[in-house]
C-alpha cells in the first residue's frame, strides 16, 4: 500500500487492500488467498467501479494507439487461458463483460445473462493480473490513478 492510501476513507482503503491482495494472489496463483480476498472485494461497495477504472487505465497504457477487435480478442484469450490454468471455473463471458464495461461499451440491459457482482469480483483481479504483466508498473499506481479519477468524476457530477 502506498502512503497516499492512508489518507483515503476507510471504504476506499478496504477496496485498495482487497484488490491488492486478490491481484497478488492471482499473480501467485494461490487459490485460498484469492478466495479470501475476492470475498472481501465482492462485499466492498464501489470495488467494481475502481477495478473497472484500473482495467481501462491498463488497457490504455498497454495499447497507446488504441484497441481494435483483434486486440480485445487477444487480451480476452490470453487472460482466460492463463486464469483457466488455476481457476477452472473462469468464464470468458464475464471477462468480456469486464473488458466491455471498462471501455464503456457494455449495457447490462442488452445482456440475457449479466454476471452478478460476485462473478465480476471473482474475475476482475484475474484480468488485472494478466494486464499488469505487460504494463511495467505496479498495481498501486493504477489504483491511485483510479481513485483520483473517480474522485474527479464525483466532484463534477
Amino acid at each position: 500500500m502506498t502512503a497516499t492510501w492512508r489518507e483515503l476513507p476507510a471504504a476506499a482503503r478496504e477496496i485498495a487492500l482487497a484488490a491488492s491482495e486478490a491481484v497478488a494472489a492471482a499473480q501467485r496463483r494461490d487459490p485460498e488467498e484469492y478466495d479470501a480476498a475476492v470475498a472481501t472485494l465482492a462485499a466492498a461497495n464501489g470495488s467494481g467501479l475502481i477495478l473497472g477504472a484500473v482495467v481501462r487505465l491498463l488497457l490504455e497504457q498497454t495499447h497507446p494507439d488504441g484497441l481494435d477487435g483483434d486486440d480485445i480478442r487477444a487480451v480476452l484469450a490470453r487472460a482466460v487461458r492463463g486464469a483457466a490454468e488455476w481457476q477452472p471455473t473462469v468464464d470468458a463471458h464475464v471477462m468480456l463483460v469486464l473488458l466491455a464495461g471498462a471501455l464503456g461499451v457494455y449495457d447490462p440491459d442488452d445482456d440475457e445473462a449479466p454476471p452478478d457482482r460476485g462473478e465480476l469480483a471473482r474475475h476482475a483481479p484475474l484480468l488485472v493480473a494478466d494486464l499488469l504483466t505487460g504494463s511495467g508498473r505496479p498495481l498501486a499506481d493504477y489504483l491511485t490513478a483510479a481513485f483520483a479519477e473517480v474522485e474527479r468524476t464525483e466532484r463534477h457530477d
